[in-house]
């Protein structure tokens, strides 16, 4: 894997002659997990695809790309909000299904062991059916991992979990994914206190960057800090734009 590059975005995006986001700024630092949060409908998303090099029905106007000039493609990952699992393959045949897709020989060995770095390896064999959702969430980060991109875009990818499932992954995402440059898509405000390195706030008016506290990531859930940062970026998100 090639070192992590820092990320940066600034334009505007329509679609179909309608506005969606812009003129903005983002910026998301190399090594570090970025959290960019906003309410729904401000364009998060499609930043992400734009990033992610899969916004062909966006037109934008602007720049997208790394800070050491060379070119995305290649180097991203992406974890979306649904798991995507295909249902009639098994948990390794899921895993590996980036490298077949591309006609190359699936990694088994790797991929067990990536499976039994994020608790799974005695799931192999079974169909996503047979799993729980924070199973099939653990798969998908298995999958991201097996394409060991320096870039890590995540849209949302734990929303959709129990509390308790939810901070289990966003522990587990937080070790994994430790040296990447990760830009992780939230409305999730302690999601956003408790993984955030840096977190930006989007909005209607533009991307305000918000200082997060010192302690490291993933915060306590409860601890003092990111509980008042947990407040501190709620009274932002209700403030008007």
């Amino acid at each position: 894997m090639s070192g992590p590059p820092a990320l940066r975005l600034a334009g505007r995006a329509t679609i179909g002659g309608g506005a969606i986001f812009g003129p903005l700024t983002l910026e998301a630092p190399a090594g570090a997990w970025t959290c960019l949060l906003g309410p729904s409908g401000v364009g998060k998303s499609t930043l992400l695809r734009l990033l992610a090099g899969l916004g062909d029905e966006v037109v934008f106007a602007g720049e997208v790309g790394a800070d050491d000039g060379e070119a995305l493609s290649g180097r991203v990952a992406l974890m979306a909000q649904t798991d995507l699992l295909m249902p009639w393959l098994d948990v390794i045949a899921n895993v590996t299904l980036g490298a077949r897709l591309r006609g190359r020989t699936a990694q088994r060995v790797r991929a067990l062991e990536v499976l039994d770095r994020v608790g799974l390896s005695s799931h192999a064999a079974k169909r996503p059916n047979g799993l729980s959702g924070g199973q099939r969430q653990r798969v998908a980060l298995a999958r991201t991992l097996m394409e060991d991109r320096p870039v890590v875009l995540l849209d949302e990818p734990f929303s959709a979990l129990d509390a308790r499932s939810r901070a289990m992954m966003q522990d587990l995402s937080a070790d994994l994914l430790a040296g990447r440059t990760v830009l992780h898509v939230t409305h999730d405000t302690a999601e956003a206190a408790r993984l955030g390195h840096h977190v930006l706030l989007m909005r209607d008016g533009g991307i305000t960057s918000v200082p997060s506290p010192p302690a490291p990531i993933p915060r306590r859930y409860d601890a003092p800090e990111t509980l008042d940062f947990q407040g501190r970026l709620l009274r932002m998100l209700m403030e008007p734009a």
